[in-house]
Formats: C-alpha cells, structure tokens, sequence
C-alpha cells in the first residue's frame, strides 16, 4: 500500500503548481470545483491515505472505495474523507460536478468542540456519506460558492469565514446523524469500549510489509488499558452486543480484504503484518472468516 499522498503531490498532481501558504501556521485550506481538477479530460482517484481532510459534495452515480468497503451512490452525495482510511473512487459521469476543499487539521485546531478525528463522520469506523435531498443540496453548494468566493478575496479574516463555511457543512450532517451516535455516555463501560476501539483502529491502515499487528488478543487490549481481561470482555459485550475477540477478528479480516485487494504484496507478507508468523495460519484464519482461500479472494 503506498503511503500517504501528501497535500504536495496533490497540487502536482492535479494542478501542477504548488501554493505559497502550504506552511503557514493557520494549516493549509483550499477549495476547488472539480471540473477544474481534470485531468486530460478525466479525473481519476488513486486507492491511498492522503494526509489532509477532504470534504466533498458530488452529483450524480460514482463508486466508492473506502477501506475495505465499496459503495455505489447517485444523486447528490456529501462525503468526508480522514487522513487515517484510504480511498478512490470511479466515475459514471461524462464530467463530475460538484465541489470539494481540503484541508490540515491545524486549520481547525481549538477552533470545534473535542477534534475532527471524534466526530462521527471522521471516525475510522463511520459511515462517510451523506445522500442530500434538493434542500440541503442547496444550503451545501451555497456554503462551497461562498468558500470559492471568499477563499480569492483580500479579506483579513477571510479564512475564519472559511473554518465557518466548514463547519456549517459538518453540522448539516451531524444534524442528519442519529442522535444515539451524536453522544458519548459517561458510563465506565462505554468509555472502556471507546478506548478500546480507538486502540483497535490506531494500528490501521497497514501502510508497508514492515509494520505489524500488535495488539492482537483481549489480553493484550487489557494489558494496554490496565483493566482484567474478564472485566474487558464484559464492557465491550454489554454496550456492544460483541465480544472483544469478535471485534479484533472483524477489523484484521477487513484489512486482510483490503491488503489483497489493493496491494501486490505476496499472501505470507500479508499474513505477517496482521500477526500471523505461519502462511498457513494466516490461510486458516482467513477461510474461516470468508469462507474462501487468500489467493482465491485475490483473484475474484
């Protein structure tokens, strides 16, 4: 898996010129139309992380890739993409429209309540796609003509308009969150299962052969959190419905997936990463989870 596009090779990439604020201290923010990032007449996504935060607003059919999952959208999409999953995405259209703007999370630092990473649509685990009706189509491409507007004005505060614009686009989809999804409970068994979670998703993505699975049992996650195993398992299957182990399996069989299917790494490299120290456990492992053989999913 390559490793994160930086906020560089995206202007080299797209635009071929390079802005002069990348290092200035408020973090990098930019807005384009994305007619304007085509490129020979096409626009294509490459399968990767990228190191800053994209929002986007797209119409029409497109497919979607995102970590280990795909997903077919029409109509009008809003979508918010994290530095800590990779994505691409294929179009179904002649010429995308829509708009999109990226961004450091320096540029929202101590400006949102908590940080991106814990709102939902930025947490490594959400869903991040948004199906618009024709009202908030229009309240959502205002905000990003306005952001087009303003980001080429002289105005001395111009981008704490911009972080206003932003966040306006994020509460227009928080509003769209269940409300159960919204909120932290203050129980200690739910900020158990929180920590654990976080713990679990923070040794994702694998990026290169090298870097391994560490964390791999509920002792493991007890021994990091300083809690007994039994009272681990208890929390997690009470505000879960699912045992430690059930999570810990879920999340190496989707990046197995995702590993297979979005790298040219050999099956023995893969089963290395993800803890296994034998090919053969790692095909074990895999078939009982799928149902099918690593190579056998390569190959589908």
């Amino acid at each position: 898996m390559p490793k994160p596009q930086s906020i560089e090779e995206f202007y080299q990439e797209k635009m071929n010129w390079l802005p002069d604020n990348l290092q200035e201290d408020i973090g990098h923010f930019n807005v384009f139309r994305l007619s304007d990032c085509l490129k020979d007449g096409t626009m294509t996504i490459q399968y990767s992380r990228r190191d800053f935060y994209k929002v986007s607003i797209i119409r029409g059919r497109y497919l979607y890739h995102y970590a280990d999952k795909t997903i077919e959208t029409t109509g009008t999409t809003l979508m918010f993409f994290n530095p800590q999953v990779p994505y691409a995405w294929e179009s179904h259209e002649e010429v995308p429209e829509g708009y999109f703007c990226i961004f450091k999370e320096s540029f929202f630092m101590d400006k949102v309540r908590g940080n991106l990473s814990g709102m939902p649509m930025f947490a490594p685990s959400a869903r991040p796609f948004y199906s618009l009706d024709a009202v908030q189509e229009q309240k959502v491409t205002e905000l990003f003509l306005k952001m087009l507007e303003e980001i080429n004005s002289d105005y001395l505060y111009k981008y704490d308009l911009l972080r206003n614009y932003v966040a306006e686009i994020i509460h227009i989809a928080l509003k769209m969150e269940p409300s159960e999804a919204l909120y932290q409970h203050a129980d200690a068994k739910t900020r158990i299962t929180a920590v654990f979670t976080e713990l679990l998703e923070r040794q994702f993505p694998i990026e290169t052969p090298a870097q391994q699975f560490k964390l791999r049992s509920a002792s493991d996650f007890a021994s990091q959190l300083s809690v007994h195993v039994n009272h681990l398992n208890r929390a997690i299957r009470e505000t879960t419905g699912k045992t430690t182990t059930a999570h810990i399996t879920e999340r190496v069989t989707s990046e197995a997936k995702a590993l297979l299917k979005h790298t040219n790494w050999n099956i023995s490299e893969i089963g290395y990463c993800l803890g296994f120290e034998e090919p053969s456990h790692f095909n074990n492992f895999f078939k009982k989870q799928t149902s099918m053989t690593p190579s056998a999913y390569r190959d589908v």
